[in-house]
């Protein structure tokens, strides 16, 4: 018998829910589908954001499930919303009840409880000649989101972060990272400087994270150690304003280069600046190799920092035209 799966992932913040779905909404899987969405009535959230980017398909009998919450959910004054809905689900939709509330803005529905965060959908493949997925790794979704967090959200998610960074990490001394309070705490350092930004990528979990800070005029970095590693960069390329990438988690899968690369290419853009710079151990020769396969380039190691051992510099340009630092 040929299974149509439908995952269901929900992440709450505050009185809102986002209901992530991933698969096909028909026979097998509208009970699945009926019972989480009662359950977020049930728990008394007043906003619930159904994501269907990730939904193959929709059957008459799914939408009426989708329909059949959105009014039980008016009755407790509580708002159901549809983003990303497909071509057919829009069609059903239209020749079912036209007025209906359910559509969202095209619009995405974007961190919840964040202000003028923003969130990008793409498509991820894997290296050509590569194997879709490997033995015992659970193959990724095609539609990953990637979007920029706030420091209230990436403090919410530090846990999910960490447990995704247990499992692979790079940047780190050695070929294993398995200390989730290091972890922790290098991001929770790392939130606290100015202009941090963090941005994430998931399917119906998350998949990956990238966050630093800028350094350079208009940034931070006017004395210290940021100060000496902003005259050894520009130095080196030239460039007297970039992003300190603190760290880099992508999922162990083949696709990860793909979403490791959109990671950092998206810290790039939110800060507008042409070069992202990262510091590893001389010893990672786990972590230099994944950022290699990433595009960056190792500038060698360089002395004059603070640490018992001088780092290598490693440095990313940004992809397309960004002001040029000055």
């Amino acid at each position: 018998m040929t299974l149509s799966p439908l995952d269901i992932h929900r992440r709450n913040r505050g009185e809102r829910t986002l209901v992530t779905l991933a698969g096909d909404i028909g026979p097998a899987t509208t009970p699945l589908l009926r019972a989480a969405l009662e359950q977020c009535l049930l728990d008394g959230v007043t906003v619930i954001d159904v994501d269907l980017a990730t939904v193959g398909s929709c059957d008459a009998r799914g939408l009426d499930v989708l329909m059949s919450a959105s009014r039980r959910a008016g009755r407790v004054h509580t708002r159901l919303r549809l983003h990303h809905a497909c071509a057919q689900i829009v069609r059903l939709l239209a020749a079912t009840d036209p007025a209906s509330p359910l559509l969202a803005a095209p619009a995405s529905p974007g961190p919840l409880g964040a202000s003028g965060a923003s969130t990008d959908t793409l498509t991820v493949t894997g290296t050509p000649g590569e194997p879709a997925h490997r033995p015992g790794r659970r193959p990724l979704k095609d539609a990953i989101r990637v979007r920029r967090l706030t420091r209230r959200q990436a403090e919410d998610m530090g846990e999910d972060i960490a447990d995704l960074a247990a499992v692979s990490v790079a940047g780190t001394p050695g070929e294993a990272y398995h200390d989730r309070t290091d972890f922790l705490r290098r991001l929770a350092v790392t939130a606290r400087r100015p202009g941090f930004t963090l941005s994430v990528a998931e399917t119906t979990e998350l998949v990956g994270c990238a966050f630093g800070f800028p350094v350079g005029p208009d940034g931070s970095g006017r004395r210290g150690s940021d100060a000496t590693l902003q005259g050894i960069v520009q130095r080196l390329t030239s460039r007297a304003r970039f992003v300190v990438v603190t760290q880099v988690v992508a999922h162990p899968h083949t696709q990860n280069r793909e979403i490791a690369r959109c990671l950092q290419q998206r810290l790039l853009a939110d800060r507008h600046v042409p070069l992202g710079v990262t510091l590893l151990h001389p010893a990672d020769r786990a972590g230099q190799s994944a950022f290699s396969s990433w595009g960056w380039k190792n500038m060698g190691e360089v002395v004059g920092l603070p640490g018992p051992v001088a780092p290598c510099v490693l440095v990313l340009p940004a992809e397309g035209p960004v002001p040029a630092g000055r």
